[in-house]
């Protein structure tokens, strides 16, 4: 069987990271699913899996090099064990602790086990579920790793955010998925997309998208609510008026009442953000007076005005 190191097209001093980076470029040229017709990319892919397997676990790797385990990950006769009584099977060979037919014999003559033999050689090596010694005997298999995550980032607009429209990601494979996108989702938000990552021996990673919302030129959030600045005309600020107001779900009409001053906050109650429970909340709209500076005609009614000076809106402020 070809060494692992082969196998993976690595030099056997290789990192860790150079390892991984055999193993994926191979991955995908081998994967079954890119692979139908080609029964010995199959068993070419289960080969490089496997010593994939072996050389990331710290463990294994530094048993396989001390040959105390072999390309499957089994542990190798240590010693020379397997060899037939008095052939060249190692150290043991003339069978010292057996008697003239090659059976082991302890005390009183009685045939021993081989696990007793273990323990007094190596530290309890037969015994399962052992610590594993040197020889890795009796150590509980490490599950297969998965593959590497992949990092996305998606950018989505103030209002799809606001209103949790459905998104759609492309992954660097090519594949796009449809996202629904999480309640009370904030900028940051990560959303994990299972099994869409890079493939490994124990199955694929995950692909996890970070929602990064777009900046809005006239909206602006707060907690689950939208604030919204919104200029009146001066006749609509004294009278009152009814006017089209922008809003995340499109326009709404918007009732201004009599005598408001700029810095009057009204709610449109559910146009904001939808929050982690499932509730929106609301649009605050904050009234700006604009007036114009070159309207000659106002400037002469206000000169004209009877009510001119008579007022003082600052005296809360002490001036």
């Amino acid at each position: 069987m070809a060494d692992l190191y082969s196998t993976l097209g690595v030099a056997r001093g290789a990192s860790e990271a150079d390892i991984k980076k055999a193993y994926r470029k191979l991955a995908k040229e081998l994967h079954p699913d890119r692979n139908k017709d080609n029964p010995n990319a199959a068993e070419r892919f289960a080969q490089v899996t496997r010593a994939y397997d072996i050389l990331t676990d710290k463990d294994k790797r530094a048993q396989y090099d001390r040959g105390e385990i072999d390309e499957e990950g089994n542990p190798r006769a240590p010693f020379g064990f397997g060899a037939g009584a008095g052939a060249g099977g190692g150290p043991f060979r003339g069978n010292p602790f057996g008697d003239s037919n090659g059976g082991f014999r302890f005390q009183g003559d009685e045939p021993g086990d081989l696990s007793d033999l273990f323990e007094g050689l190596f530290g309890g090596l037969g015994r399962r579920g052992g610590g594993g010694g040197p020889f890795g005997f009796g150590r509980r298999e490490t599950p297969p790793r998965k593959g590497a995550d992949v990092a996305y980032r998606l950018d989505v607009s103030f209002e799809d955010a606001a209103t949790l429209k459905g998104q759609r990601v492309t992954l660097s494979s090519g594949k796009t998925l449809d996202i629904k996108l999480p309640k009370g989702v904030e900028d940051g938000t990560k959303i994990r997309l299972a099994g869409q990552g890079e493939p490994g021996p124990g199955g694929n990673g995950d692909a996890i998208v970070t929602i990064s919302i777009k900046k809005h030129r006239f909206f602006t959030r707060d907690g689950d609510n939208i604030r919204l600045d919104l200029p009146i005309t001066l006749d609509e600020a004294v009278l009152g008026a009814r006017v089209r107001v922008p809003t995340v779900d499109g326009p709404v009409m918007l009732s201004i009442p009599k005598g408001s001053s700029s810095g009057k906050v009204l709610r449109l109650k559910g146009k904001g953000f939808t929050g982690k429970t499932g509730t929106r909340g609301d649009q605050l709209v904050t009234l700006m007076v604009d007036v114009p500076a070159d309207d000659a005609a106002l400037a002469e009614f206000l000169e004209g005005w009877s009510g001119r000076g008579k007022r003082n809106p600052r005296a809360g402020l002490g001036v």
